[in-house]
C-alpha cells in the first residue's frame, strides 16, 4: 500500500509536472532544490499515509473490518454517487479544522511550517508534510470506511479526486474555467494558491463554504492558464 500511494503521488505529479512544462515553460526555473525537498518529504508521507491504508484494507480483506461493501444490490444505485459527496464533506471538514489547528504559531513552527516551505507551491508539494502533519491526512479515510458505507468504485473515485486536487492546487497555473475557479463553492488552484500568499485564509480542500461561513475566505487568486 505504501508502494501504490508513492507510485500514485509520481504518476500524478509527473503528469501535470509536464503539462506545466508544456503549457508554462519555465514556470518552475530555479525551483529545483525546492522541488527535490518537496518530493522527499512527500515519499515519506507515503510511507505514513500507506501504513493505516494498508492495514485497513488488511482488515477489511481478511476479517471483514470496515463498511466497504462489494455487492452493488446492498445499498440503492443512488446512494453510490451520495457515499462520494458523503465522503467528500466529511473529509472538507477534518481537513479545514485540522489545517486550521495547524497554523496555529506553535503547531505552524513545529508541522505545518515543512509545507509552507514551498514558495511557490509546485505540484511536487501536494504531499510535502511534516509527518505530524502526514499522520493527521492519513487517517481520515481509513476512519470513515469504518463510519461511511462505500463501494470499492465510489471509494476509488474518492482517492483520484483527491490526488488530483491536491496536485492541482499546488501546481500555480489553474486548469479549471474562470467560471468555476472564481465562483463561491469549490476550490481549486486560485483559491488555494491565495492560502500559500497569505497564509490566514482559504483552509479548505474540496469547498469554500467552512472558509465562507468561518469569515476565513481570501478570495481566489487570478492565475494563469
Amino acid at each position: 500500500m505504501i508502494l501504490i500511494v508513492a507510485i500514485r503521488y509520481l504518476v500524478t505529479g509527473g503528469a501535470f509536472a509536464l503539462a506545466t512544462r508544456l503549457r508554462h515553460p519555465g514556470l518552475y526555473a530555479g525551483l529545483t532544490p525546492q522541488i527535490r525537498r518537496e518530493i522527499g518529504w512527500s515519499l515519506a508521507s507515503a510511507a505514513i499515509y500507506g501504513i493505516p491504508a494498508g492495514l485497513v484494507a488488511w482488515g477489511w480483506a481478511n476479517h471483514g473490518w470496515t463498511q466497504i461493501y462489494t455487492d452493488p444490490a446492498a445499498y440503492p444505485l443512488w446512494y453510490l454517487p451520495l457515499s462520494v459527496l458523503l465522503y467528500f464533506l466529511a473529509h472538507d471538514a477534518w481537513f479545514y479544522w485540522t489545517h486550521r489547528l495547524l497554523h496555529r504559531p506553535a503547531l505552524f513552527r513545529l508541522a505545518h511550517a515543512v509545507h509552507h516551505a514551498s514558495r511557490p507551491p509546485t505540484v511536487w508539494a501536494a504531499m510535502s508534510f511534516h509527518p505530524l502533519e502526514a499522520v493527521t491526512g492519513a487517517i481520515v479515510i481509513p476512519g470513515l470506511v469504518f463510519l461511511i458505507p462505500i463501494h470499492p468504485a465510489a471509494l476509488g473515485i474518492v482517492l483520484a479526486v483527491m490526488t488530483l486536487m491536491g496536485v492541482t492546487n499546488h501546481m500555480g497555473w489553474e486548469l479549471f474555467p474562470r467560471a468555476l475557479a472564481q465562483g463561491r463553492w469549490l476550490i481549486t488552484a486560485s483559491h488555494h494558491q491565495r492560502h500559500h500568499e497569505r497564509y490566514a485564509c482559504n483552509y479548505g480542500l474540496y469547498f469554500r463554504f467552512w472558509d465562507r461561513l468561518c469569515g476565513t475566505d481570501g478570495g481566489a487568486a487570478d492565475l494563469r492558464r
